[in-house]
């Protein structure tokens, strides 16, 4: 949703941009002293629900991914592009001196 506010106006107060608000801040906080808190017990409680029949192993992964997203940051899939979004194209300097010394042989 875009703001009815000028793009065009410099932004004069406020927090900065990136910078979570108190709540969140104090939430993420306190959600990193439970694991910290509970990481002894986290094995056991991974265990039983691994060996539980109603979950079973494939719930114990699911919940310490879920467990981690909270934790550990999500890193940016990133790609990488040639020119104008085309092939990426290497030179390699050896490459082109060989060329070079072989245009110089075939020429005597």
């Amino acid at each position: 949703m875009e703001s009815k506010v000028e793009k065009t106006r410099q932004k004069t107060g406020g927090r900065a941009k990136g910078v979570p608000n108190k709540a969140t801040q104090a939430a993420r906080e306190a959600f990193a002293t439970f694991v910290d808190g509970n990481a002894h017990r986290m094995q056991e409680w991974l265990e039983a629900v691994a060996k539980d029949p109603k979950h079973g192993p494939k719930v114990a992964i699911e919940l310490v991914l879920a467990v981690s997203e909270y934790h550990l940051p999500k890193l940016a899939r990133t790609e990488h592009t040639g020119k104008d979004g085309g092939d990426i194209v290497h030179r390699h300097k050896l490459v082109d001196e060989l060329k070079a010394g072989i245009a110089l042989l075939a020429k005597k």
